[in-house]
């Protein structure tokens, strides 16, 4: 075997030998003499293999061009267009296309086109493309130079092109995910360039894999207000941006958001509250410990904002939720697990650490303690597993495996006196009604008349029934 035989043998290009042998040729006449057959060989190898990539989420739209593999998962409509000063209109057909790591749009055009509406590709075809990659209307598009079928080539994706959380990535379009809707917003309006008017309102979706925030816009936004937090749904035709470096799933016009009767897991991982530092975006959760009523303030503009704090314990510490906004709303108190995702880390009253959720920030009350939906292990898209730590091990000292309640807890007698005697001392964490007092230990909520101040120590003294005490005495 000669030399440029060695070479082209280890190549992996979509060329054939006698082009491979005719660019060698060139290459030597255009060098001189100063370059053999072996050394020009080497050189038309590397200008070959310069441009493949190993995946499709590897492709940039400041590419000159690019070479890869990819499955075939569905084709659009043969399009006509008039091109300037040519009396022959232009053809162009859009294929998605995929592999393990992403989704891409591919432009067909002319005779190309035409081929590929008369039948000649179909989905699930696995292609050898070289284009040319730009950042297009819905995401990443690569305008095909050339592409050829790859019998051998084997990409295992699904041809409905669902994919999860985990998987989505900068760029891709025409995504179908399933999840369960975390926390919505309301819709917002905004002025554009040309003068109309534009809305745009968010969701938190979530899946076995991860969380994603979802951006709906225009006709679209009524659906953020449309949905509850539990629904499942699936986003059909979205796309994916990014802001402030974290991925978004877009749905505009051609995309939707529909209610789903499909069972989706979310179990978040967090980071543990004793280890969040200032300046940090965390995940948190835990049970509420003591909840402040709602305040309101006005803004520097004239308008009217609100604020409500929780205190958010979990099996490492405890820290203060600021929650603004539509936010405020929650129905939360002493007791209700809680899902806080992406909340910053701001110094607090008296130094203490404070964990602001407001806008970008989602809240998920959890359904028995565990996560949302049907809950099973999966991730927050934010922690690490090894500084996380799960919802399963929250701090909750209300009950046993056995369902028998816990040391210190009275529960009703069997004698009909209707609960335990008992007397605790603690601090006042929540006025009003009920008063919450936490001991250290736990929180319990009293029935009493008497008027007492955040932060206060007390003593309360009376029948435990369940989880509230009713004071007979409060000193």
């Amino acid at each position: 075997m000669g030399a440029i035989e060695d070479v082209y043998a280890d190549l992996e290009a979509d060329v054939s030998e006698e082009e491979f042998r005719e660019a060698v040729e060139q290459k030597v006449e255009q060098m001189g003499g100063l370059a053999d057959e072996e050394t020009a060989a080497m050189l038309i190898a590397h200008e070959l293999s310069e441009n493949e990539v190993n995946a499709i989420a590897d492709i940039e739209p400041g590419m000159d061009e690019v070479k890869f593999l990819a499955k075939v998962t569905s084709i659009g409509e043969l399009r006509t267009f008039e091109r300037d000063g040519d009396d022959e209109d232009g053809r162009v057909i859009n294929v998605e296309a995929a592999d393990e790591t992403g989704q891409v749009r591919l432009s067909f055009w002319d005779e190309q086109a035409r081929s590929i509406d008369d039948g000649e590709l179909q989905a699930g075809d696995v292609l050898r493309v070289k284009g040319r990659p730009k950042d297009g209307y819905s995401g990443l598009e690569v305008s095909v130079d050339k592409a050829e079928p790859d019998e051998d080539a084997e990409i295992e994706v699904d041809l409905d092109g669902r994919t999860d959380v985990d998987s989505l990535s900068m760029g891709q379009s025409d995504v179908n995910v399933r999840g369960i809707v975390l926390d919505t917003e309301s819709v917002r309006t905004f002025d554009r360039d040309d003068g109309s008017e534009g809305r745009v309102a968010n969701l938190t979706l979530g899946d076995e894999s991860g969380r994603i925030r979802v951006t709906l816009w225009d006709d679209r936004a009524d659906r953020a207000e449309e949905l509850e937090a539990g629904t499942p749904v699936e986003v059909v035709d979205g796309y994916v941006r990014e802001r402030d470096g974290s991925l978004e799933l877009h749905v505009g016009d051609r995309g939707a958001v529909e209610a789903i009767d499909d069972e989706i897991d979310f179990s978040p991982e967090t980071d543990p509250i004793g280890g969040v530092e200032l300046d940090q975006t965390v995940d948190i959760g835990g049970v509420v410990r003591s909840a402040d009523p709602k305040r309101t303030f006005d803004r520097d503009d004239g308008s009217e904002g609100q604020v409500r704090n929780v205190r958010i314990q979990d099996d490492t510490g405890d820290i203060r939720v600021a929650l603004w906004g539509e936010k405020a709303d929650i129905d939360l108190g002493p007791g209700d697990e809680v899902f806080v995702a992406d909340a910053e880390i701001q110094d607090g009253w008296q130094d203490d650490l404070e964990a602001s959720a407001g806008w970008g920030s989602a809240v998920v009350v959890l359904e028995d303690g565990s996560g949302a939906g049907a809950a099973s292990n999966g991730d927050s898209g934010g922690a690490s597993s090894e500084s996380s730590t799960g919802l399963d091990t929250f701090a909750d000292d209300r009950g046993t495996d056995d369902g028998s309640e816990p040391a210190g807890v009275g529960s009703d007698d069997s004698d009909g006196t209707g609960g335990e005697q008992i007397e605790v001392t603690g601090t006042v964490v929540q006025t009003g009604d009920p008063v919450i007092v936490d001991d250290g230990e736990e929180t319990i909520s009293v029935e009493t008349d008497e008027h007492v101040q955040l932060g206060q120590q007390v003593t309360v003294r009376g029948q435990r029934r369940a989880d509230r005490v009713d004071a007979e005495e409060l000193f």
